[in-house]
Order: structure tokens, then sequence, then C-alpha cells
């Protein structure tokens, strides 16, 4: 979800992007958050095939609340 908010984003860069994470792992969390409506998959008719994640409507939604958490979290790391 951190990446996506940033921009779309395909597969394999996501799962270079996020060290130590697996295929399998990965590949149900973006089908999870698909089912959920947060982000959505557009497959391009290109050889090869590109598939890109990106955001949706719900998803982008989220961002104010997701803001509101790293605030959070950088103030009290800050008073670590």
């Amino acid at each position: 979800m951190r990446n996506l908010l940033v921009r779309p984003w395909r597969f394999n860069e996501l799962k270079k992007d996020l060290e130590g994470i697996s295929q399998k792992v990965l590949t149900d969390s973006l089908r999870s958050m698909e089912e959920d409506g947060i982000i959505t998959r557009t497959v391009y008719a290109e050889v090869p095939p590109r598939v890109e994640y990106a955001l949706s409507e719900l998803g982008e939604s989220m961002r104010p609340i997701i803001k509101s958490m790293e605030e959070w979290g950088i103030s009290y790391k800050n008073m670590q």
C-alpha cells in the first residue's frame, strides 16, 4: 500500500522494492486488496503482457488516514 500511494507499480517492481517478500505473499496481498476494492489491476494488451497495480478511488480515500498514521509514528519515534 505504501508504494501504491506514490504511483502505479508493476508486480516485479513491487517484489524488488519490498525486500524479503515472497511471490506468494505479494500475490495474495494484491489479490486481497483488489477483492476489497482498495486497488485496481490493469492488464495491457502488449507482448509481453504488462500488469499495473494502482490505488482505486476507495484506496485513495484512505490516503489521509495513512498520512495521519505516518505523522503519529514519526512523532512517537522522535519522543524515544
